[in-house]
């Protein structure tokens, strides 16, 4: 366990003030050097950077969706889990929604945040060794799960866990078929460049809440509006196995799931260890390491 140390930079993103701000990006998009050997084409990489976003046909194959299905369901139907504070569960169905620190709580998912195609790809964005932020599981079953409000990722964590630079980057890999229709991820393209400063102050202990429904760090409508005028949206379907990567400071969310088809996706979060956390830039107090992490072993 590597101990946080005092905070001791700048504020770069002020947020959570009188008024929303927009801010510049002050930190490149893609870390690595030009022509550094990697996993991700020069191309897509371009891509990336332009549009803050990587998507991937097939990341794992069919036998291993099915395998990581599996144990998805056994954490899902395990009374202990169900009693952990890592497990959220959705407000009206009482289903869990999430299980955090997946990675740690299952060996085979810790198994997969060291594979090389996931972590060799988070290395090559960021240009540097990295560990794990945050992992977790989603659930959306049919019939009314709820979605997640648009926001930026990195908003929160340099609010509340203290990440002080844009150096951090999350892949969501499908465990089932994301449709157009039940809950999808929707981005912003381009959105990652462009800071934004939400207003209103963060109340303690606002994790327990924001994990079931967000009230910090929420844009206004009018600021939402004007950026999806400038970026457009993109909704991102596709297999079981699928995968996309996506530019920590990139605006987007997703909606309800009230279809008869379940989705559920495995999340985690990159952070370079040069970029490890400090103490929280907007909140009172630290979200427990379980959501914001502060062991800071690199990925091996």
């Amino acid at each position: 366990m590597t101990t946080a140390p005092e905070r001791t930079t700048t504020d770069l993103y002020p947020t959570r003030g009188a008024e929303e701000v927009l801010i510049e990006r002050k930190d490149p998009v893609v870390w690595s050097e030009p022509g550094t050997e990697g996993p991700i084409a020069a191309g897509d990489l371009a891509g990336f950077e332009r549009d803050g976003f990587l998507a991937i046909d097939q990341l794992i194959t069919p036998d291993e969706v099915a395998t990581y299905h599996a144990e998805l369901e056994r954490l899902m139907n395990d009374p202990v889990m169900r009693a952990d504070e890592r497990s959220i569960v959705e407000p009206r169905s009482q289903e869990i929604r999430s299980i955090f620190e997946v990675h740690k709580i299952s060996e085979l998912f810790g198994k997969l945040a060291a594979d090389p195609r996931v972590v060799g790809r988070a290395r090559q964005i960021l240009g540097s060794d990295v560990y794990v932020h945050q992992s977790r599981i989603n659930v959306k079953p049919g019939f009314g799960a709820s979605g997640f409000y648009w926001h930026s990722d990195f908003e929160t964590w340099h609010a509340e866990d203290g990440l002080p630079n844009m150096r951090t980057v999350s892949v969501s890999i499908a465990l089932t078929k994301n449709h157009d229709t039940n809950g999808g991820l929707m981005i912003m393209p381009g959105s990652h460049k462009t800071f934004l400063g939400c207003a209103g102050a963060t109340p303690k202990d606002n994790y327990k809440r924001s994990l079931q429904m967000q009230d910090a760090g929420i844009p206004s409508n009018e600021t939402l509006t004007h950026l999806a005028a400038d970026h457009g949206i993109r909704l991102f379907t596709g297999e079981a196995g699928s995968a996309t990567w996506f530019d920590c400071n990139a605006m987007h969310g997703s909606g309800d799931n009230i279809t008869p088809f379940p989705r559920s996706n495995v999340f985690i979060v990159f952070n370079s260890v040069e970029n490890t956390a400090v103490e929280p830039f907007a909140a009172p107090v630290r979200r427990p390491e379980f959501i914001g992490a502060r062991d800071f072993t690199p990925v091996k």
